[in-house]
């Protein structure tokens, strides 16, 4: 073989070995950053883009509606904070798992794909912010916490282990407690509320460096720094960033600056101030420059704890006239604002009809990566991409049923 055979051999050996890592590359840059933010008890009459009737000004989560696509049938896979957890996370209805185990043992089996593993596998750099409320290993605070959300699929974390009216009360960064409990806080509730509304908590430990009234913008702290970190390190990989507000669930909570700025009392007031904290986050994509290339889904877990006598005190209809409230399986209990914001992708102002439910993420994700689903993952899956995309019309149904369970 002569030199230049030889040559044009090692030239072609060479351009097949880095042609698959720059198609590699472009594919990972040209996906879309992903940002999921999940609300805590926030219910389907709460922002007026939802109810034009609310009492509660929500002009960040509006603006979502307004510049990207507002789901009208959308559904949590659960009325409750773990139960929606875990059918976003996993693609899965929870009762396929034993979600209820969360207080002693992970909820999310080991290997099991989850949104974020999804996206990691696939070029994403993935961080979580918030509760998490599906169990750890627990095992004393001095050790590592196995089964959270590093172990499924996250490379970073911040947050708390469930809601924060529930003990014990400590900031988790990774694995590990940043402070353990070792302070104790008693149980508090609030006059001329049920007992499971207000500034409720109950009593139990708690660690020094946390008090309740922070969590909220202390997660979006945390979570402004990812968005800043990740446009700071000049990564080609698209960022997935998954905030998990524990608001508004009770205790209602709202900073002095937000009282008095709705007409529905400490809930709204504390609404207020979680739609704040979302304008924050937003403002923070702006800054960074990233806001073209996000996709934002915005929802709720599940429905409110308001009842017939709150309607009527405040004129105000948190269930936005749906039957029920949560922990129901009547629709007020899991049917959910949902909106989605993408630029140049999804039409701005636009309103679907479609039934759909958090699992259909995992379906989604998997679409916009361009990968297949394993036949064990996301039985409880179906891609929104068609719907996003404008192409499939309401008449058309992306998915043959949906499955609720109180």
């Amino acid at each position: 073989m002569s030199s230049k055979t030889n040559h044009l051999v090692t030239v072609l050996v060479v351009l097949f070995l880095i042609i698959p890592f720059v198609t590699s590359v472009d594919a990972e840059s040209s996906h879309p950053h992903i940002v999921v933010i999940m609300v805590d008890d926030m219910g389907y009459g709460d922002p007026g883009s939802y109810n034009a009737n609310s009492k509660i000004p929500m002009p960040h989560f509006d603006s979502l509606a307004r510049d990207g696509m507002r789901f009208t049938d959308a559904h949590a896979p659960g009325p409750l904070c773990h139960l929606s957890r875990y059918g976003l996370l996993t693609g899965r209805y929870p009762f396929r798992a034993k979600p209820n185990q969360w207080r002693t043992q992970p909820t999310i089996a080991e290997k099991r794909m989850t949104i974020a593993s999804l996206l990691k596998e696939n070029g994403y750099q993935t961080a979580m912010v918030g509760k998490w409320h599906l169990g750890f290993a627990e095992d004393g605070y001095d050790k590592p916490l196995p089964g959270g959300p590093v172990d499924r699929g996250f490379q970073s974390y911040f947050g708390i282990r469930a809601s924060t009216d529930i003990p014990p009360y400590f900031y988790i960064r990774g694995n590990r407690a940043v402070s353990p409990p070792t302070s104790r806080i008693d149980a508090n509730n609030s006059p001329d509320w049920s007992p499971i509304q207000g500034a409720f908590w109950r009593a139990g430990g708690i660690a020094p460096d946390l008090q309740l009234k922070d969590v909220l913008p202390r997660f979006t702290d945390e979570a402004v720094e990812v968005i800043e970190q990740h446009a700071k390190s000049k990564t080609q990989k698209p960022l997935m960033l998954y905030l998990a507000y524990p608001a508004p669930h009770t205790p209602w909570l709202p900073s002095r600056k937000y009282l008095g700025s709705s007409k529905a009392s400490m809930y709204g007031d504390f609404t207020v101030m979680v739609d704040d904290m979302l304008g924050r986050v937003l403002k923070a994509l702006e800054k960074a420059e990233m806001s073209d290339e996000t996709l934002v889904v915005v929802t709720s877990d599940n429905g409110p704890v308001w009842y017939d006598s709150d309607v009527q005190r405040f004129n105000h209809d948190s269930s936005g006239g749906l039957r029920g409230m949560k922990a129901d399986a009547w629709e007020a209990g899991h049917r959910m604002p949902f909106v989605v914001r993408w630029p140049g992708v999804v039409k701005a102002g636009s309103i679907s009809q479609q039934t759909i439910c958090f699992t259909d993420l995992l379906a989604t994700f998997a679409e916009i990566v361009n990968v297949e689903l394993p036949d064990e993952a996301g039985p409880d899956s179906f891609s929104l991409l068609p719907v996003l995309f404008g192409k499939q019309p309401d008449e058309q149904p992306i998915r043959p049923s949906f499955v609720m369970a109180s």
